[in-house]
C-alpha cells in the first residue's frame, strides 16, 4: 500500500471522535477515513500513514448506509463541516456515541464500573447557543461567503445560510451580514497572504431569553462605515432580540477569535442565559457550554454523582464561567471554583452575586499554580477541563488532597482515559460513567465519570 493509491470499501465502524474503518482485503489491512457514516461504500485516497497505519481522505460516496433514514434538513450537507450525521435518526446517533465512549473506557478501566449508556440532548435541532461563522470564499477568487468550512478543509467556506444546528434568528442574522459587505465588495482576510479586512462573525444567543450578542471579527487593515450594518439589523424581524453589536478587532496572524480592542457599536457587550433556574451574564469570550438545554441534562447529572454534599467544601477546577460552583454552591458548605480566563471570572463572580450566593469563590489563575495559593482543603473535586484533559504537571497535585470523591466531565473521552491511567494510579476506581449529547449531528459528545478513592490506598 502506498501514498496515493485509490481504494474502495465498506466503513465497518466509527470510532471516535470521527475514524472510520474500512478492510481492504487485499492488502490484509484497515484503513482510517474520516468523515463517514458506518455502512457506507465510500471510494477513498490513502494520503499518510501515521505510527504504522494507514489513513485515507474520503473522496466520494458510492453507496449510502443502511443508517442513512432520513434526508438531510439543510442545503450544505453533507459537504459542510459542521455536520456530520444529519441523515442518521438520533437515536442511531446516541448508539453510536454511547458504544464509542464505552469501549475506550472498558478499555482504560481497571475494574468493572456501571456505564449508564447515554442522555440525549433536550434538543436535537437549532440546540447551539454559540457559532463562529468564518468569512472566504466556497471556490478560489469566488464570491464573499460566510459560513462554516468545507469537510477537510481550511480555506472553503460554504455560506450557512439555513443552519439547522442554530436558531433561525442567527440564519438571518448571517444572511444579513453577508449581503451588507457582499453588495459593498469587502475583502475578507486571506491567512496565506494575511491581507483582508472580514474575518468572523461571532453570534451568540440566550436559548431561554432570546437576547442576541452580535459580535463582528475584522482585521484593523482597512475602515469600513458599519453604521448602516448596525441599522439593517436592528430592523430584522426576529424571534428574540439583539441586546449588543460589537466590533471586534483582531489582527493576529494565526486563524483564531480573539480581541485586540472592542467596540461596543450598539448596545452592551453581554447577554443573559438561565441554566437550571439560575441566570448567567455571558461576554464575547468567556466559556459557557454551548447547548443550554443539554448543560441542564449534564449539571443535573453532576450533581446527582456528586451526592450528598452539606457541610463539605468543593473545588470547581476549570470553572468557566462558574456554572457548575454555582448548580452545587445551594447544597454544598463552599464552592472554590479555579479558571484560567480572568474575563470568565469576573462574569463568575458576577453571577454568583445576581443569583444570591455567597459561598461560591472565584480565582483567577492556572490550576497548577492556583492550588499552592488556596489554603482550604476540598471534600470534594470536580474537573471539567479543556478538551486536551489536564496538565500531567497539575494532575499529581489535585490528587494529593485525597478526596473521596472526583467527579470528572470530558469532552473528549480520549483525553479521560489517558488521564484516569494516573487517577487509577493514586488509588481511585472508575464506579459510574455515563454519556451525555451535547452535540447533536457531530462527532463529538461529553462523557461523566464518578470516581471514588479505594481504603488503604
Amino acid at each position: 500500500m502506498k501514498k496515493g493509491q485509490v481504494f474502495e470499501g465498506t466503513i465497518e465502524k466509527v470510532e471516535f471522535p470521527n475514524k472510520g474503518l474500512v478492510w481492504i482485503p487485499e492488502e490484509e489491512r484497515y484503513v482510517t477515513v474520516k468523515n463517514g457514516i458506518p455502512g457506507q461504500k465510500i471510494r477513498f485516497v490513502v494520503n499518510k500513514f501515521k505510527k504504522g497505519n494507514a489513513e485515507g481522505r474520503l473522496l466520494e460516496v458510492l453507496e449510502k448506509s443502511p443508517l442513512e433514514k432520513r434526508e438531510p434538513v439543510c442545503s450544505i450537507f453533507p459537504a459542510c463541516g459542521g455536520c456530520m450525521y444529519q441523515t442518521m435518526p438520533y437515536e442511531e446517533q446516541l448508539n453510536m456515541k454511547a458504544a464509542q465512549v464505552k469501549e475506550i473506557l472498558d478499555e482504560a478501566a481497571e475494574k468493572e464500573y456501571d456505564f449508564e449508556g447515554i442522555k440525549a440532548s433536550p434538543k436535537e435541532f437549532e440546540y447551539r447557543n454559540k457559532m463562529e461563522f468564518s468569512f472566504g470564499d466556497e471556490y478560489k477568487d469566488g464570491p464573499l461567503s460566510l459560513g462554516l468550512h468545507k469537510k477537510g478543509s481550511t480555506y472553503d467556506v460554504l455560506t450557512a445560510g439555513d443552519c439547522k444546528l442554530v436558531h433561525s434568528d442567527m440564519n438571518q442574522i448571517l444572511l444579513c451580514v453577508l449581503e451588507y459587505f457582499k453588495s459593498r465588495g469587502v475583502s475578507y482576510y486571506r491567512k496565506m497572504q494575511h491581507e483582508g479586512y472580514l474575518r468572523h462573525l461571532l453570534l451568540r444567543r440566550g436559548d431561554t431569553t432570546g437576547e442576541i450578542l452580535v459580535n463582528l471579527v475584522t482585521t484593523t487593515q482597512e475602515e469600513h462605515e458599519l453604521k448602516g450594518l448596525v441599522d439593517e439589523l436592528l430592523g430584522l424581524e426576529l424571534e428574540g432580540k439583539i441586546v449588543g453589536i460589537l466590533h471586534i478587532l483582531n489582527d493576529s496572524l494565526s486563524d483564531v477569535v480573539q480581541s485586540d480592542e472592542t467596540r461596543i457599536l450598539y448596545g452592551q457587550d453581554y447577554f443573559y442565559e438561565k441554566i437550571l433556574g439560575m441566570e448567567f451574564k455571558i461576554t464575547p469570550f468567556s466559556f459557557f457550554q454551548p447547548n443550554s438545554r443539554g448543560a441542564e441534562v449534564l449539571y443535573s447529572t453532576v450533581r446527582e454523582y456528586i451526592g450528598d454534599i452539606k457541610d463539605m467544601t468543593v473545588f470547581d477546577l476549570f470553572s468557566g464561567t462558574g456554572t457548575i460552583a454555582q448548580v452545587l454552591a445551594p447544597v454544598a458548605k463552599e464552592v472554590i471554583g479555579v479558571e484560567i480566563i480572568e474575563e470568565a471570572v469576573e462574569a463568575a463572580k458576577e453571577n454568583a452575586k445576581r443569583n444570591g450566593l455567597d459561598n461560591c469563590r472565584f480565582i483567577a489563575g492556572d490550576v497548577f499554580k492556583v492550588l499552592d495559593e488556596i489554603e482550604e482543603k476540598p471534600d470534594v473535586i470536580v474537573l471539567d477541563p479543556p478538551r486536551d484533559g489536564i496538565h500531567p504537571k497539575a494532575l499529581p497535585k489535585i490528587l494529593d488532597y485525597q478526596v473521596d470523591k472526583i467527579v470528572y466531565i470530558s469532552c473528549k473521552v480520549t483525553s479521560l482515559a489517558r488521564d484516569l491511567e494516573m487517577i487509577q494510579g493514586r488509588g481511585y476506581e472508575v464506579v459510574r460513567c455515563v454519556a451525555v449529547d451535547q452535540f447533536c449531528e457531530t462527532v463529538h459528545v461529553e462523557t461523566v465519570v464518578l470516581m471514588s478513592r479505594v481504603e488503604g490506598k
